[in-house]
C-alpha cells in the first residue's frame, strides 16, 4: 500500500472500500473511500483517519513516505467513525501526536467514542496553526452534518481539507475529478447530498458562502474523488441544491398488491406527460429509497400512493415516508392517491404524512375502490394534468 502524491510534501493516505454497498439505508452502489492526507513540513500532519477496520491500510500508505512515529498532529474533521475510527490506532503509532479537533463538539464526541484521556486540542473559528512553510486554518461547519464538522484551509497551497462537503460515496483507483467520469461523480454528489445533507440546507448554504471566499486550486474530499479542474462546476451544483431549486419534474412513488395503485400511478405519469412534465417513476418494490431521495431532491412534484393494507398504509410506503420526512424537503408539491378494498385509510394517512414532511398539497386524496375503470384512470389522467396547469397559473 503506497501513498499517493498529491503535489508537494502532501499525500493521500487513505482506503478505497470497493466492496461497500449500504451506509445506514443509503444504497452506495459505487462503493467509497475514506480520504485522509498526509502533509510533510516541519510539523508533520495527518488530515483525519479512516474506518477502523482499515487502519493497517492507512498505517501502511503513511509508512511508505515517513515513520509513523514521526507525526506532530492529528487533525479530526469530523467525529463519525468513518472518518475518525482509526485514531486511537494511530496514537499508537504516533506517540507524540495531538488530535485536534473542533470545541466544544468535537472534543466532546471524541471523548465520547474513545475516552477522555487521549491527546486532543480544541480549535475554533479562526484559529491556525502553523506547520512551518504551510498554515492550517480552521473553519466550524457545525450540522453538516454533525455538530463538531469542519473544514481545513490552507491558504499556502490553495487547498481545502473538505471531509464530507463536496464528496460522494464513490470508489475509484483516482483520486481527482479530471481522472473520472464526471457526469459519474456529479451523479454520486448529488446521491450523497441528496441523503446526507439536504436535511442541513441552511448550513450548506453558510458553509458555500465561506467556501466562495477562499483562494481554492483543490478541495480534497473526505469521501470519493477530489476536485481540482471543476471546482465551479459542484460549487454551483450545491448552490443549486442548498437553495432548494425545484426542476419541472415529478416523482411518483407507489406501491401496489393487485396492480390497482400502479394503474393509478401510471395514469398519473399520463397526466404529467401531457403537460410536458418529465417523470421520475418508482415502484417500491423494486427501487430503494436512497435512489428516490436523489430524484426528489430537485423535483417540483411527488405523488405519493398506497393500496389499503391492514387499515394502514403499505409499510413500504411508510419507510419511504419516513426516510423522506426526515430529510426535511423543501417546496414540493404533493398530493396522494391509492386504491382499496372497503376500508381506505391508506389515503389520507399518506397525506398527513406529506404535510408532515412540509408539502403543499395541491391535489386532494385520489382514491378509488377496487379495480379502476378505464373512464376512472382517464379522469385521474384528466385531473392530474389540470392541477398541474393550475399550479404553474398559480406560479406555485
Amino acid at each position: 500500500m503506497k501513498a499517493v502524491k498529491i503535489c508537494d510534501g502532501i499525500y493521500w493516505v487513505g482506503a478505497v472500500d470497493w466492496s461497500m454497498r449500504n451506509f445506514h439505508g443509503y444504497h452506495t452502489d459505487r462503493g467509497s473511500s475514506y480520504n485522509a492526507y498526509l502533509i510533510l513540513d516541519d510539523k508533520i500532519t495527518l488530515i483525519d483517519t479512516a474506518k477502523e477496520p482499515f487502519k493497517e491500510e492507512l498505517l501502511a500508505r503513511i509508512a511508505s513516505v515517513i515513520d509513523p512515529s514521526t507525526i506532530d498532529y492529528i487533525v479530526s474533521s469530523h467525529v463519525e467513525p468513518d472518518h475518525s475510527g482509526a485514531i486511537p490506532f494511530m496514537l499508537q503509532h504516533a506517540p507524540h501526536a495531538k488530535v485536534i479537533t473542533s470545541a466544544p463538539n468535537g472534543l466532546r464526541g471524541l471523548k465520547a467514542h474513545y475516552g477522555a484521556d487521549l491527546p486532543y486540542v480544541g480549535v475554533k473559528a479562526g484559529d491556525t496553526l502553523s506547520l512551518g512553510k504551510r498554515t492550517l486554518q480552521f473553519v466550524p461547519t457545525p450540522m453538516l452534518h454533525w455538530p463538531d464538522s469542519m473544514v481545513t484551509y490552507c491558504p499556502e497551497e490553495k487547498i481545502l481539507f473538505s471531509n464530507d462537503a463536496f464528496g460522494e460515496h464513490l470508489a475509484s483507483s483516482k483520486l481527482f475529478d479530471d481522472e473520472n467520469d464526471l457526469s459519474v461523480i456529479m451523479d454520486e454528489a448529488k446521491k450523497y447530498y441528496a441523503n446526507i445533507l439536504m436535511l442541513y440546507g441552511r448550513q450548506a448554504k453558510m458553509a458555500l458562502k465561506t467556501v466562495k471566499s477562499l483562494d481554492l486550486d483543490m478541495i480534497l474530499t473526505g469521501h470519493g474523488v477530489s476536485w481540482r479542474s471543476h471546482i465551479g462546476t459542484i460549487l454551483a451544483a450545491y448552490d443549486e441544491w442548498s437553495a432548494g431549486e425545484a426542476k419541472e419534474r415529478a416523482v411518483i412513488v407507489f406501491d401496489s398488491m393487485w396492480h390497482s395503485t400502479e394503474k393509478m400511478a401510471r395514469a398519473i405519469e399520463e397526466g404529467f406527460r401531457q403537460r410536458g412534465i418529465e417523470v421520475g417513476f418508482y415502484d417500491l418494490k423494486q427501487e430503494h429509497l436512497s435512489n428516490i431521495a436523489t430524484d426528489l431532491l430537485t423535483s417540483k412534484y411527488v405523488a405519493v400512493g398506497s393500496p389499503t393494507f391492514n387499515n394502514q398504509m403499505m409499510p413500504t410506503v411508510a419507510a419511504f415516508l419516513s426516510y423522506f420526512k426526515g430529510l426535511s424537503p423543501r417546496r414540493h408539491l404533493a398530493f396522494a392517491f391509492g386504491s382499496y378494498g372497503w376500508g381506505g385509510q391508506s389515503v389520507g394517512l399518506v397525506e398527513d404524512e406529506l404535510k408532515a414532511a412540509g408539502c403543499t398539497i395541491v391535489l386532494d386524496k385520489i382514491r378509488l375502490m377496487n379495480v379502476p375503470t378505464s373512464a376512472q384512470l382517464e379522469e385521474i389522467t384528466k385531473t392530474v394534468a389540470e392541477a398541474e396547469l393550475n399550479c404553474r397559473q398559480r406560479q406555485l
